[in-house]
């Protein structure tokens, strides 16, 4: 096993490319925001990691042999970045449900968690370095 391939370091990989995701999706909404009909977009990945570390998922795993099977049970690993669509809803007459207002606030939300993990990053990259290095 690698330095960067604890479970740590997976984690904070799979928030960073999640932030990205969410930051192109939001972008994605604002771009579309006069589309009639258009319906927006979000990425859900933070609640599925707190999922995952709160114990709720199945305590029976697959054992899988091959790419090709199903994969169900126990996950290992970190989960992937989900988008989903809001179809429900509307905000305009024509259809459309982008509220420009709160796609800004997710933006900066986004923006505060992308950098958070980053620094989480950082600050474990600089404990491993002070480790190997002896010092």
């Amino acid at each position: 096993m690698g330095l960067l391939n604890s479970v740590s370091f997976q984690r904070l990989q799979g928030g960073l490319d999640a932030a990205t995701k969410r930051q192109s999706v939001l972008a994605n909404n604002v771009a579309n925001n006069d589309t009639p009909n258009f319906k927006r977009s979000d990425v859900s990945f933070e609640s599925f990691l707190k999922d995952q570390e709160s114990g709720l998922k199945p305590t029976l795993g697959a054992k899988v042999s091959d790419s090709r099977h199903f994969r169900f049970g126990t996950v290992t690993g970190t989960p992937a970045a989900v988008v989903s669509t809001d179809e429900t809803t509307s905000m305009n007459n024509n259809g459309n449900n982008v509220d420009m207002d709160r796609e800004q606030a997710l933006s900066a939300e986004n923006q505060l968690r992308y950098n958070s993990y980053v620094e989480q990053l950082n600050s474990q990259i600089t404990m491993m370095r002070t480790v190997v290095q002896g010092g």
